[in-house]
């Protein structure tokens, strides 16, 4: 499906991305804390939404 060249690519790419994003986010790192201090209760909320409706999901399916 994929030729060596082309794994090899998409290997040194992938290294490549993800080496860069750990340098680009450690160097942000200070206005991430500055700025976006308590968002993870976005992340908590957005979570507990999800699972309120797979809740009501569950319990108020059609059994017929």
């Amino acid at each position: 499906m994929f030729t060596t060249g082309q794994w090899i690519f998409a290997g040194t790419f992938l290294v490549a991305f993800i080496i860069t994003m750990i340098y680009v986010y450690r160097k942000d790192l200070a206005l991430h804390k500055k700025y976006y201090k308590g968002s993870y209760w976005i992340l908590v909320g957005f979570l507990a939404f999800i699972g309120i409706l797979f809740f009501i999901k569950y319990f108020v399916k059609d059994n017929s």
